[in-house]
């Protein structure tokens, strides 16, 4: 299993939206970047990411799950992007703000860190463990 992190601007789509959007999850548009459009399409059943919060917050609060793998995004008038789609899985008992990740030496390479305007991004299996521990489970 891979994992991701994701970003969405809470007051467009927030970690309570997508806890609502039920077990049934929803679908996360409006990628643009080729990039993290190629994250979008190596996501598998199962993956779960890192749901942050960017500009407002800039955290991560949550884990969600791929529920539904790599189609094409109706939004998108050009046909060069699609879109997955998420459940929410669990919230963390401590959001992980940015700071805090930039302070962890252990994170220095994380993309996160590096090129933080990526809204798709991979998450190494020890950036997992240790956002996690960071975040109480």
């Amino acid at each position: 299993m891979a994992h991701w992190l994701v970003k969405s601007e809470p007051e467009k789509w927030s970690w309570a939206d997508q806890v609502a959007a039920g077990t049934k999850g929803t679908h996360w548009n409006g990628v643009r970047n080729h990039l993290a459009k190629k994250h979008l399409m190596a996501m598998q059943l199962g993956d779960e990411a890192f749901f942050y919060h960017s500009n407002e917050g800039k955290e991560i609060v949550g884990i969600v799950s791929v529920v539904k793998l790599y189609y094409p995004d109706p939004s998108d008038e050009t046909g060069k992007f699609g879109m997955v789609d998420f459940r929410a899985v669990k919230a963390l008992k401590t959001p992980v703000s940015l700071a805090a990740i930039k302070a962890e030496p252990r994170l220095k390479d994380m993309m996160l860190v590096v090129n933080s305007r990526l809204s798709v991004q991979p998450v190494t299996e020890a950036e997992w463990a240790i956002i996690l521990e960071r975040g109480g489970l």
